[in-house]
């Protein structure tokens, strides 16, 4: 009670920071006039003017007010849209690295380019990040406009992009790109084998818009990048026949958890199953032999009994593509984890593509913590605010909006069963429909969206279907989804990012229907005939009460929901919303208080009645709670242990970024090698021990085997008093003489070349073979818990003593390759390093496999990076001599040098192809 009158008084604390930014704002507009009054030429001068002013040593804060002035002036001169205050507002709070919080229409985007063009003045690099690689194009091509005419550079990251393109964009002042991408393009640089074929530099500051989808959403799921291994497509067909024959008193599943486990009966008979299949190694199901058994045999019954054909997935042209469950997009390329997607396919009979092994992985949290300073934006963080802060030590900041906020949000209404209520649902569209309300429909799959749609053609309703199966259009049908009798059926929130305008949108619409129309006067007059349109439209649908949007079922997370309420009532519209529900909706069937629900509804419902009460309401938003919370600890859960592995990560990058720089290893080399041989006598020659203790037989094997020598150790040992340490320095001086000799058989420059290349290379495999072993223990360290042992606790221990072993094989490894190789005597030319492959790219939710992955266009066999260690890097192959098809071939050009006739793209995929 006290603090509501506080609060009453003085304002929330949000209020209160929100007013204090009102001084800011009114020095901005303060310059204003002075601004308005520069030419074009002056205005521009002004990014030049800033760079002087931050190289004299004045601060990004000290330039804020004319700068974000600039800014607006700029943005009034190219893109005719002026900035209100509460955007200036917004863009105080990006630049200070919090998350503004906007209503859907509030022009998100336009904010951004305040605090983008601030911080892009130093010259070090500004991200954008959006959910899209379509959002990514159009607000680089849409806000560019305005950078450039300022003197900034800007760039765009997407898919299928060459490296030289890539590292282009990455060094613009400005770079638009996805999540994904950036994450990918980081892990990826950390597997090249020189400085120079990495595409990123050092981060500096990221803008996240949709930061609630991207942060929190995606951020359950790490992002991986992996090759393939062998294939096993009989065992998954196998095991996929003996699932489907399970009865379901063999098994118990938990939805909540997306969990399938057999019961003890079940277990019995599949058993007998598999043995009459000749799967099992052993008669016993759970011997050790049989581990892959029960691993494909757990993915196949979550794949038969636990994933949905037209929900979690649908097949398309021979393939299982996964359904995006925030999004209700197609993820083509993207595929699911330890063998469910290879499930998934057996079960439904397409073509079954091998299983992957990471080679390479980051969580989002870890990602983007990187970043010296994360700002966000969107239309709904408010209820994730203590996770914000907690993760990434972003405060959630409210902006009011520009005009008071009309839209009517009226009470949830009840139904005893699903049909019940899509009747009930076609009938309220059908009377919107009637009096020209647009109506934009939120459903959560694309069986839903089909049942619906059926109901509508039933009503005779016209009606846009939008989901998973026409995603590529998404973005032009909810962008008229407002004109007036429109009825959009959108999956979740498809097509999130783009503006829905009451009486349609004049850009899309000009693009749509003017796209070959030549510029003239003809286009012109077409183009106002779209504006008298459009406005003429926007009266009669304002008259029938603004854009009407209902939700078919609530989401598990508030915010969803928030969000396609909140594309009604956009800059001051009025608009209403309104939820339909039933007992069968998976919120209510899974999370939901079943007597509670069950019985009122049961006993006091007729069929198609409905009921609607704020306690009822209140009930369905405390079940979102909890599921709100149990997905925050899933994410905690991850970012906990991938936290082990990124303090690992950050080790083995940062060694191979020194590799890298480095001209020469050999100091690397020469203590790898010496750590090396201090093993091989510590492990022989234990301290505190006798000589008559000593395992000298194994000394000799470990030294013939790791260091190629074979030492009078005898010999060494008859003398008086000698200790390890005097083996360690005769050892040493042995392996010395070797190298010695051989480097004075060999070019200087091409040895340390070979030093290079072998060190990264064995640091990349042993990396790759570390984290296959981390994945493992990650599965399994879980089950600790039955010993009352904290499992992350477990874990670190664990992954410390495997990181260890992994330097200790790494150093082995190094000093034998090294000590074994034979180098020539006249050096062959050198050859250019590969390039990285296509590797496959997931992004893969560790409870439920989910991948939300962004490119996952093929995957190949990793090239060696060298021909045989007996001799020095191979030359280039092929037979000399030019040709018609390649007027280069008798030049020495590198296949990844820029080819000469001046294409820009590779030699080797221009002429060097031919």
């Amino acid at each position: 009670m006290l603090n509501t009158v506080l609060k009453s008084v003085f304002g929330s604390s949000n209020d209160r920071y929100v007013k204090s930014i009102g001084k800011i704002v009114n020095q901005i507009n303060a310059l204003e006039p002075q601004i308005q009054a520069l030419s074009d030429d002056e205005l521009k001068a002004q990014t030049d003017k800033f760079r002087r002013q931050l190289d004299d040593g004045a601060s990004l804060d000290d330039i804020l007010p004319e700068a974000f002035a600039t800014v607006r002036e700029a943005s009034v001169r190219v893109l005719g849209m002026r900035h209100f205050d509460v955007q200036l507002v917004g863009g105080v709070v990006l630049h200070r690295g919090e998350i503004a919080e906007m209503r859907t229409g509030e022009g998100k985007t336009l904010v951004a380019t305040l605090a983008t063009y601030l911080n892009a003045i130093e010259g070090k690099g500004v991200h954008v990040v959006t959910v899209n690689d379509y959002l990514a194009r159009r607000d680089a091509e849409w806000m560019g406009q305005l950078y450039s005419w300022l003197g900034l550079t800007v760039g765009v990251v997407v898919p299928n992009m060459n490296e030289f393109e890539k590292r282009d964009a990455y060094n613009a002042d400005i770079t638009y790109g996805t999540n994904n991408e950036y994450g990918f393009d980081y892990l990826r640089d950390n597997m090249k084998h020189e400085r120079r074929q990495m595409v990123q530099r050092p981060f500096n500051f990221a803008i996240v818009d949709e930061v609630d989808s991207i942060l929190i959403d995606e951020a359950r799921t790490p992002l991986i990048i992996s090759g393939p291994t062998e294939d096993k497509q009989d065992l998954y067909i196998s095991i996929d026949e003996v699932v489907k024959t399970i009865p379901e008193d063999w098994y118990e599943k938990d939805e909540k958890s997306k969990s399938i486990q057999l019961t003890e009966d079940g277990t019995e008979e599949v058993e007998k199953l598999l043995i009459e299949k000749g799967l099992l190694a052993s008669t016993n199901l759970y011997d050790v032999e049989n581990t892959q058994v029960v691993h494909h045999l757990d993915q196949a019954l979550k794949a038969v009994h636990m994933f949905k054909r037209d929900t979690d997935y649908i097949v398309k042209d021979d393939k299982v593509v996964i359904i995006d469950e925030f999004t209700g997009r197609m993820m083509d390329g993207r595929r699911w984890s330890n063998g469910l997607h290879q499930a998934v396919e057996a079960k439904e009979g397409v073509k079954i593509e091998p299983e992957n092994q990471t080679l390479a992985s980051i969580t989002f949290q870890n990602y983007f913590r990187m970043y010296p300073k994360l700002s966000g934006m969107t239309g709904t963080a408010a209820t994730e605010a203590a996770e914000f802060w907690d993760i990434y030590k972003m405060n959630v900041v409210e902006i009011p909006t520009n005009v008071p906020v009309q839209r009517i949000d009226e009470e949830d209404e009840f139904y005893k069963n699903t049909l019940d209520k899509f009747a009930a649902i076609a009938k309220a569209i059908k009377e919107k429909n009637e009096i020209g309300q647009p109506v934009l429909v939120g459903t959560v799959s694309i069986e839903k969206s089909e049942l619906l749609s059926q109901f509508l053609e039933k009503e005779g309703v016209e009606h846009a279907v939008l989901n998973a199966r026409f995603h590529e259009q998404e973005a032009h049908i909810v962008a008229q989804a407002g004109r007036l009798g429109a009825v959009t059926i959108a999956t979740n929130m498809a097509g999130r990012g783009t503006d829905i305008q009451l009486g349609g949108n004049i850009e899309f619409r000009i693009e749509d229907e003017l796209s070959e129309t030549p510029e003239g006067p003809e286009r012109d007059a077409a183009i106002q005939k779209i504006k008298d349109e459009v406005a003429a439209e926007k009266a009669k649908v304002l008259e029938a009460g603004g854009l009407f949007v209902l939700g078919t079922e609530r989401h598990e997370s508030r915010r969803i929901d928030n969000q396609l309420r909140g594309r009604s009532g956009r800059q001051g519209d009025p608009g209403l919303s309104r939820f339909y529900l039933c007992l069968e909706d998976d919120l209510l069937r899974i999370f939901g208080p079943d007597t509670l629900f069950a019985k009122m509804m049961n006993s006091n419902l007729a069929d198609g009645e409905a009921i609607g009460s704020k306690w009822l309401s209140k009930a369905i938003e405390t079940a979102q709670k909890k599921v709100e919370a149990r997905n925050y600890d899933v994410r905690k859960h991850v970012v906990q242990f991938d936290d082990v592995m990124n303090d690992q990560r950050k080790v083995i990058y940062e060694q191979r970024g020194e590799i890298m720089e480095a001209d020469r290893v050999d100091d690397v080399v020469v203590d790898m090698r010496n750590d090396t041989i201090n093993a091989l006598v510590a492990d022989a020659c234990p301290p505190g021990s006798y000589p008559e203790q000593w395992d000298i037989d194994g000394l000799k094997e470990r030294v013939e085997d790791v260091l190629g020598l074979n030492p009078p150790i005898d010999a060494w040992l008859e003398e008086d008093h000698v200790e390890p340490e005097l083996l360690e320095e005769r050892l040493a001086a042995e392996a010395d003489a070797v190298m010695e000799r051989k480097f004075a058989n060999a070019d200087e420059g091409i040895w340390r070349q070979v030093e290079k290349s072998i060190l990264l290379e064995r640091l990349d495999h042993h990396w790759k073979e570390h984290l296959a072993t981390l994945d493992a223990l990650r599965q399994v360290v879980n089950l600790r818990a039955y010993a009352q042992k904290q499992p992350i606790n477990e874990y670190k221990q664990e992954a410390f003593g495997l990181f260890e072993r992994l330097l200790d094989t790494l150093r082995e490894d190094v000093t034998r390759i090294l000590l074994k190789s034979e180098i020539r005597a006249e050096p062959a030319p050198m050859r250019d390093l590969p390039d990285l492959p296509d590797f496959l790219t997931g992004h893969i939710d560790p409870l439920t496999g989910f991948d939300n992955s962004d490119d996952g266009d093929g995957s190949f066999e990793r090239p060696e990076l060298f021909g045989s260690l007996a001799g020095s890097p191979r030359a280039a192959s092929g037979p000399g001599g030019a040709d018609a098809r390649n007027p280069y071939a008798d030049m020495d050009v590198s296949r990844n040098a820029p080819c000469p006739c001046g294409s820009g793209n590779k030699y080797k995929h221009c002429h060097g192809a031919a």
